[in-house]
């Protein structure tokens, strides 16, 4: 018998916790990182080992979901053909490429509306009014607007992210304490250096959580445009199976897609430790 089982038969209370022990099931109590990575990964096993029942077992038919295995085969079939490589290889190139340019503009508005009264109230209400119209209804424009060449992509990328990104970049920004900007004017700091020495690193964390959210959000709307207006690409690829109820090369790559947003994730999850451990209480 434990000590704690000997004290429950004895009447004996049990001894109190140290202060500041914190359940592991309490709200906010952090778990010990082999046992995070456990459960993340046995929530996988255990939803393949669901597909592979549904399937093995005839409960669902093939041409509505495919075994694991018909997927795998046909995305090693399309690895050795060069077709998975030469689709991958697009679609993270237009996802750099229309990531950055909508980051690169977003963050310096944000920052500046979010610091700023007066360029808050010229440019957030307009960025409020443009974020809640539909990227959807701007397809069929951008292809009008630039055809179905990169720019288009990059286009859906820019609007799909870009207007997001100021605000939640704002956000950030105001969230600094003013006792910061308080003990830079106590030092004689200039506005300019109160910005770029204070409040700039002092969001910096928030800022690269935001990033991290909306590029799963320009992922997207990457292939939001390649399923519509694209003769390449993962979207384009997809959009060609369905023509042809190639069910197993559309629920590989849908599963390719989440794979890829899953480690981008994590690697910028992993960046946002290693460079912001100061940061961190």
């Amino acid at each position: 018998m434990t000590d704690e089982t000997t004290r429950r038969a004895a009447g004996t209370p049990a001894r109190p916790r140290a202060k500041g022990q914190i359940r592991s099931s309490a709200i906010g109590a952090p778990i010990p990182r082999p046992l995070y990575l456990s459960i993340a990964i046995g929530v996988f096993v255990v939803l393949a080992l669901l597909w592979w029942i549904a399937t093995a077992s005839g409960a669902v038919k093939p041409i509505f979901l495919p075994t694991p295995g018909a997927v795998v085969s046909r995305l090693a079939l399309l690895a050795q053909q060069g077709t998975l490589w030469q689709d991958l290889g697009i679609s993270i190139y237009r996802i750099v490429i229309g990531f950055l340019i909508a980051s690169v503009l977003a963050l310096p508005i944000g920052v500046l509306i979010g610091s700023f009264a007066k360029w808050e109230a010229a440019i957030e209400p307009l960025v409020d009014f443009v974020r809640y119209m539909p990227v959807v209804a701007f397809v069929p424009l951008s292809i009008l607007w630039t055809g179905t060449s990169d720019l288009q992509k990059f286009l859906i990328i820019f609007i799909g992210t870009f207007f997001q990104q100021v605000l939640m970049v704002m956000d950030n920004v105001k969230r600094v304490p003013p006792d910061y900007v308080g003990l830079g004017r106590t030092l004689g700091l200039s506005d300019g250096r109160i910005l770029t020495r204070i409040v700039v690193p002092s969001a910096l964390p928030g800022i690269w959580d935001t990033m991290r959210i909306t590029l799963g959000w320009a992922w997207t709307w990457l292939v939001l445009a390649e399923l519509v207006a694209a003769t390449s690409g993962l979207g384009y690829r997809i959009t060609v199976s369905q023509r042809y109820f190639q069910t197993d090369t559309i629920i590989g790559y849908i599963l390719l897609l989440g794979v890829l947003g899953l480690v981008t994730d994590q690697a910028m999850k992993a960046l946002e430790r290693l460079l912001f451990r100061r940061n961190r209480v």
